[in-house]
């Protein structure tokens, strides 16, 4: 069976079973639903067709349903999930089907039990359509799943939990309706704490979604204060990269690179990345992420790289480490080292950039705007000497993306168009670096190239169409416009170095169909838009067939038709307040008779088309039948889309009713903002006249300081010419101390010498009498007598001796301490010496201060004296002038005065 008759069987399988709720009815369409969902039809569903459209909204009321069957709901709770995996189909089902809401219903109605499955499964899929989309905070059953969501998250851990954080997540995320809400409760404080322990937790989802959820409710406010405070952001910064780059999956890297993206739109938080220290390594880690397979991956690792783009410092690194790999100093904890030439991140990104059209992913303009910031950097920066080998290797890439396929498929056209505009972003930042760099863009591209580029480009750019109609305002026209533009100013830029450039450059500016887009650039939103259509504009002015009053028309109608537009609006938001004061009285009397409208409505186009049939038997084709379901569904249909357009006209009065007072608190807030504004002003600019007044105090502060500095200099000199001095000294001390001991042991030495040369004499003069006297002892007795006596005198004249020797030894000492004593008045007189030496420095100071007055002085009188001495030099000239004239005056008039006998005086 083919998908319109799978489409057809289920509509019809959902019509019997809301007819008869029968067990064979329910078999009937759960084998509908595995059928659908067999056959993966999910790019039909994104599709504007009839037969798709009416299966979703029958999915969707199925889900409405309170009284379905639950393994029902869990059919059509995963055949949705199934669809939800395409961005378009997924958009449809927020945008128009309101699916978000159903699926909270769903939710609330399955909270009793826990463990139903449908309650995970929408938990999921809610995951999948909330992720970086803004939920409508009044809508249905929103505050009932936020209620439970938080409950939850605050019970025990389950396989609901991980769900129920990610989901808080994203409907926090950039969402103050929603975080105003949650940060009213009671236990919004506990609720913090059950976030904070689950950053311990092992699971890297469940840190990064709880992060996440602290970021968006407390990041400006205390609470957050303190968790990224800068004494624990640099841990925070580690873990999340450990997460980007270690994460359990492309859910988690998600979340995380989110989360690093609404840090860094902190200005504090960038501050501190720029500062971290393990930035390079973990920007190394990150770049290697490139070489991955997963899209999904990449296409979040380069939105990653572009948010680091925004951060000066850091794009600066960023440069150089996709330019320059091998002059960032590399840390200890790079997992590479050493990359070969084929796994650069410049390589990676250049394959990234060429990606297929049919990839699901953005990754190819997301590159291209990478390229173009780095090339921003390199502007700054002034190397370009490092963007040449990366130039070479991008530029036949962006040659590629803009030539255009002779056959494409419309639903690739907008991106096409949309890596065209990156790709000429790009190349007019190359042209801006240096002239060796334009010189390489200029060698690969051609006139020929831009004006097929730009024929292409006008059968896209709404010359056929009026302002306002859906051609005009499509997406696809704005595109062709700006790549039209664009590629305008890139040959205007390169006019003077491509043969033919110039000729091609003046003959499109005069082509009628150039109004167009210059109409959209000249009345657009964006500066850059604007800008390169003046630039144009001004090129094209001088020139003879420029349609120039074509142009004002133009522009003219424009604001003529964005004018009618606000005023249908203002008219629309007048009408509807009236209307929504009315619906709250009228709602319930006016949904039955609706609803008895309708059906009767049906079936009397039910029994036309059948008597119509009746009376037409014989004509009867099998289409007529198919016809006739398609539009009993449709009918059906549109009575369902009218009830929920009901509900939703309901939401929105209560949305307008919250809006309302939003902006009273709004209006209360800008004021006090206001007035705190003026008072930080007031502080500021006596900060400022402070600031002027310390800076004058720290300049003279300076001055002196410099003075001090230079004599403290000079008194270090002259206190080291005083310790060598010192030095000098000591030395002398340990001599003299040296000398004194030798000086007495000589002089005992010298002593004992002379007793023992007497002592030696006396032995030698008493053998010898003794020997000559030997025979003659008692005879010369009386002469030994003698001799005794005369060596008694000897002993008594050697007595004497000895104590003179003492007296000296005496003497001695008594001058060694009289030394001593001279050394320590020495010390003192030094002392006194340094005082004095200071005094002498000091008014030496002061002296030399006058001195360098009376300097001034003198020099002043001097130059008053040379002044004094050329007046009276000129007065002396004109003296003389005067007396020669007088001379003159007299000689004529006959006198006899001559010119020196005239005396004048002052």
């Amino acid at each position: 069976m083919d998908a319109a008759g799978c489409m057809k069987s289920l509509l019809l399988a959902a019509t019997q079973y809301r007819a008869a709720r029968t067990a064979s009815n329910a078999a009937l369409l759960q084998r509908s639903l595995e059928v659908i969902s067999g056959l993966k039809l999910t790019r039909l569903f994104a599709s504007n067709q009839i037969l798709p459209s009416e299966c979703l909204s029958c999915l969707v009321e199925l889900l409405e349903d309170a009284n379905i069957n639950p393994s029902l709901t869990l059919s059509v709770v995963t055949l949705l999930s199934q669809l939800a995996l395409d961005n378009e189909t997924r958009e449809t089902l927020q945008d128009t089907y309101n699916l978000t809401s159903v699926l909270a219903g769903v939710v609330h109605r399955s909270s009793t039990n826990i463990s139903d499955p449908v309650l995970l499964q929408s938990i999921q899929l809610l995951q999948k359509l909330t992720y970086n989309v803004p939920v409508f905070s009044a809508g249905a059953n929103i505050d009932e799943l936020i209620s439970f969501l938080m409950q939850h998250v605050q019970h025990t851990e389950d396989e609901l939990t991980i769900p129920c954080l990610g989901l808080l997540a994203n409907l926090c995320r950039h969402n103050l309706s929603i975080q105003t809400r949650i940060k009213s409760l009671n236990n919004v404080k506990n609720f913090y704490r059950t976030l904070i322990s689950f950053l311990a937790h092992s699971s890297l989802t469940m840190v990064v979604f709880a992060l996440s959820l602290l970021s968006s409710l407390t990041l400006n406010e205390e609470v957050g204060e303190k968790l990224f405070h800068a004494r624990n952001i640099h841990q925070t910064f580690q873990l999340i990269f450990n997460i980007v780059v270690n994460g359990d999956g492309t859910l988690t890297r998600k979340y995380s690179v989110d989360l690093f993206m609404d840090l860094l739109k902190n200005p504090k938080v960038a501050d501190y990345l720029s500062r971290y220290e393990h930035f390079t390594s973990c920007l190394g880690q990150v770049l290697d992420l490139l070489h991955g397979r997963d899209p999904n991956s990449s296409s979040k690792i380069l939105e990653l790289l572009l948010a680091f783009c925004s951060v000066i410092e850091l794009r600066h690194i960023l440069r150089q480490a996709i330019l320059e790999p091998s002059v960032l100093p590399v840390s200890g904890n790079t997992r590479f080292v050493t990359r070969s030439k084929s796994f650069e991140p410049s390589v990676a990104l250049v394959h990234l950039s060429n990606q297929p059209l049919e990839g699901s992913e953005d990754s190819s303009v997301l590159a291209l705007q990478l390229f173009k910031e780095i090339f921003e950097d390199v502007i700054n920066s002034g190397n370009s000497a490092s963007a040449e080998h990366f130039v070479d290797l991008l530029l036949p890439v962006l040659l590629d993306h803009l030539q255009m396929p002779e056959q494409i498929v419309d639903e690739l056209l907008v991106k096409k168009c949309e890596r065209m505009a990156k790709a000429i972003n790009v190349l007019t930042n190359i042209l801006f670096v240096d002239d060796i760099l334009k010189m390489h863009a200029s060698k690969v591209l051609t006139a020929r190239q831009c004006t097929s580029l730009i024929e292409h480009q006008f059968t896209y750019s709404g010359t056929d169409t009026g302002f306002g109609t859906k051609g005009g305002d499509s997406k696809m026209c704005k595109l062709a416009a700006d790549v039209i533009l664009k590629t305008l100013d890139l040959m205007s830029r390169l006019k003077q170095d491509v043969p033919g450039m110039e000729v091609s450059f003046y003959k499109i500016l005069q082509d009628p169909r150039l109004i167009t887009p210059l109409t959209f650039a000249l009345t657009s939103d964006h500066r850059e838009q604007v800008q390169v259509g003046l630039g144009i504009l001004f090129e094209a002015t001088p020139l003879p067939d420029f349609p120039a009053i074509v142009l004002g028309e133009s522009i003219a109608a424009n604001n003529a038709y964005r004018k009618q537009e606000a005023e249908r609006a203002s008219k629309r938001i007048q009408l509807l307040s009236p209307m929504t004061s009315v619906t709250s009285v009228r709602c319930s009397s006016s949904c039955l008779s609706s609803d008895e409208s309708t059906t009767s409505n049906i079936q009397e186009l039910i029994q036309k088309l059948h008597s119509g049939l009746e009376m037409k038997e014989s004509f009867t084709d099998m289409r007529i039948s198919d016809i006739m379901d398609v539009y009993e569904q449709k009918l059906s249909a549109l009575a369902s889309k009218e009830t929920r357009l009901q509900d939703l006209l309901e939401a929105k009065a209560v949305a307008q009713a919250q809006t309302e007072r939003l902006m009273t608190q709004y209006r209360c807030q800008r004021a006090q903002a206001e007035s705190e504004a003026r008072t930080l002003a007031a502080m500021l600019k006596d900060a400022e006249r402070k600031n002027e007044e310390l800076s004058d105090l720290l300049k003279a502060q300076r001055t002196e300081s410099e003075r001090a500095q230079t004599d403290i200099e000079q008194l270090f000199q002259h206190n080291r010419k005083l310790q060598t001095v010192a030095e000098d000294y000591e030395i002398l001390k340990k001599s003299s101390a040296d000398h004194l001991q030798r000086y007495e042991t000589t002089e005992q030495h010298k002593a004992l010498q002379i007793i023992c040369y007497s002592l030696k004499e006396a032995m030698k003069k008493l053998n010898e009498s003794l020997k000559q006297q030997n025979d003659r002892i008692a005879a010369q007795l009386i002469e030994t007598e003698d001799h005794r006596k005369e060596l008694q005198q000897q002993l008594q004249e050697r007595d004497g001796k000895i104590a003179t020797l003492q007296q000296k030894i005496k003497v001695l000492e008594e001058k060694l301490k009289a030394q001593q004593k001279e050394k320590k008045d020495m010390e003192q007189t030094i002392d006194i010496l340094r005082k004095e030496l200071s005094k002498t420095e000091q008014a030496r100071k002061e002296l030399s201060i006058k001195a360098s007055s009376l300097e001034v002085q003198k020099s002043q009188l001097e130059g008053r004296l040379e002044e004094k001495e050329a007046l009276v030099k000129l007065q002396k000239e004109e003296l003389n002038k005067h007396s020669n004239m007088i001379a003159m005056i007299h000689s004529l008039s006959g006198g006899k005065l001559s010119a020196e006998t005239v005396n004048l005086s002052l």
